[in-house]
């Protein structure tokens, strides 16, 4: 299932990379998600960034079909690959979303880019949501799609408040 999310910053590309590389923007991002415990880095790669972030989130409000898979909790980690600023300050990376521990087939890989609009910026997320299970697997990423797209929407929300504040 693809899922493409555009979400704009009024602030430089520049700004907003030092934003996303921040561990406290970072654990604020997984804060607003409501886990019950969350664990975050970001570590220079080369040339390029990785911010990793992973939360324990409770399954009380997901379908009863994911809920019945993963029990009454579920570990969703995020990594981005970030690479160099260009000249105008735009960024690309990979994004990989892994859902649960490693026994659950459901996670998404995507591409990320950080690019600059007007006076600001635009992040663009364009990823391919995969649950690897027979018969089952397009039910449980239509389950899954709206959490996703609920933890970038806060990502963007928390970011807009970051910098505004």
């Amino acid at each position: 299932m693809q899922i493409t999310k555009r979400f704009e910053y009024p602030a430089s590309p520049a700004d907003v990379s030092i934003m996303v590389s921040d561990l406290a923007f970072q654990a604020k991002k997984c804060e607003a998600t409501h886990p019950i415990t969350h664990r975050e880095s970001v570590t220079p790669k080369g040339d390029q960034t990785e911010i990793i972030t992973s939360r324990d989130l409770p399954t009380d409000g997901f379908p009863d079909l994911l809920k019945s898979m993963v029990g009454p909790k579920i570990r969703v980690t995020e990594t981005y690959m970030w690479s160099p600023a260009g000249p105008d300050g735009s960024r690309t990376g990979t994004l990989d979303v892994a859902i649960g521990d490693g026994s659950l087939p459901v996670g998404m890989k995507g591409t990320v880019s950080l690019r600059p609009v007007g006076a600001g910026s635009v992040i663009t997320i364009d990823g391919d949501l995969k649950a690897r299970v027979p018969l089952l697997g397009g039910k449980i990423e239509k389950s899954a799609e709206p959490w996703i797209i609920d933890a970038i929407d806060k990502e963007h929300e928390v970011g807009l408040a970051w910098l505004a504040g």
